[in-house]
């Protein structure tokens, strides 16, 4: 008890005016989404074998890594088509080449041992991992992406609709789910906007993986947006005489310290595995942090004061 008043005192005492302030949420968020736009249009997202086909085969070199150019010259006989040999990490080549089958798996790897672990120990060749998919079910899993994340999306909407849904003034329980969308919508933009830049500057690709981070962002961030939703939905029932304005900014600020205790926890845990959890989950943690840090930013700053500004158009609609 002694906790929960001393956390009521220091909310009334460091309130902050999200609310009242929303046009410089709107400016610092439609800068970001504009941003995420033109770098989608401009350069679009570089895709990974998952969505366009092909093979991927990554050597470590225990030694010296050998020039780009000799690992291209030593596969030229084995007509593989365009080769993009891509440096990682300290010791390790990610190549790309046409989709392949085993045995002609099994004759590359051949031919790189020989050139590299032959005469030049220095340069011996391990390979650390090998994914091969064909054309058409790299297109099926691109389909099936975007189909995923409508679907839950939509999902999303119906379920804070049905848990609202004894809300009905001041604004219906459908705007609260449409307002968490418009927050999803801003996170998913943002993010993806985000990996557009990097595609273009870092060669970083997408893959399943980086789905599977955009559904696990649809989730964090709604669980977040529903949490400040509540609390308004029972501000509401206590003070519907009061301001909506006024209530949805104390249900703000009395869920932020809850909202930003939570994303940093999540956050803590993420850049750990992110420096040390090795190169094959680096791009699905970087997507996840950069996702949970929108994340908490919208569920602040965009989902609320989406509802507020809905509100008084509707308002002054009716007028």
């Amino acid at each position: 008890m002694v906790i929960g008043f001393m956390e009521s005192k220091l909310n009334k005492f460091m309130k902050l005016n999200i609310i009242q302030n929303r046009k410089y949420s709107y400016i610092v968020s439609g800068t970001l989404i504009l941003i995420s736009i033109l770098s989608l249009i401009a350069w679009g997202l570089k895709p990974g074998i998952d969505f366009t086909g092909g093979s991927l085969m990554e050597l470590s070199f225990d030694g010296t890594r050998p020039d780009v150019a000799v690992i291209e010259e030593s596969l030229t006989s084995l007509e593989l088509g365009e080769i993009k040999i891509q440096p990682f990490g300290d010791n390790n080549n990610i190549l790309r080449f046409k989709n392949v089958d085993e045995d002609t798996h099994q004759v590359i790897l051949g031919k790189l041992k020989e050139t590299f672990n032959g005469q030049n120990d220095s340069s011996l060749a391990i390979e650390e991992r090998f994914e091969s998919i064909g054309p058409v079910l790299g297109k099926e899993l691109q389909d099936k992406a975007w189909v995923a994340i409508f679907l839950a999306s939509m999902m999303i909407v119906l379920y804070i609709a049905y848990a609202f849904r004894k809300v009905s003034k001041p604004v219906e329980s459908w705007k609260f789910g449409l307002a968490a969308i418009v927050a999803l919508i801003h996170d998913i933009l943002i993010v993806t906007g985000l990996f557009s830049i990097l595609g273009h500057f870092a060669g970083i690709e997408v893959d399943s993986l980086f789905v599977t981070a955009l559904l696990t962002i649809l989730g964090f961030s709604v669980h977040d947006t529903i949490v400040v939703f509540d609390r308004t939905r029972e501000n509401l029932s206590k003070h519907y005489s009061s301001n909506f304005e006024e209530v949805v900014n104390d249900s703000i600020n009395q869920t932020i310290s809850r909202s930003i205790n939570t994303s940093l926890t999540t956050l803590l845990v993420l850049i750990t595995l992110y420096l040390f959890g090795g190169a094959t989950i680096s791009s699905f943690i970087l997507a996840l942090i950069a996702g949970i840090t929108v994340g908490t930013y919208s569920s602040i700053f965009v989902a609320s004061p989406v509802l507020v500004t809905w509100y008084f158009w509707a308002k002054r609609l009716k007028s």
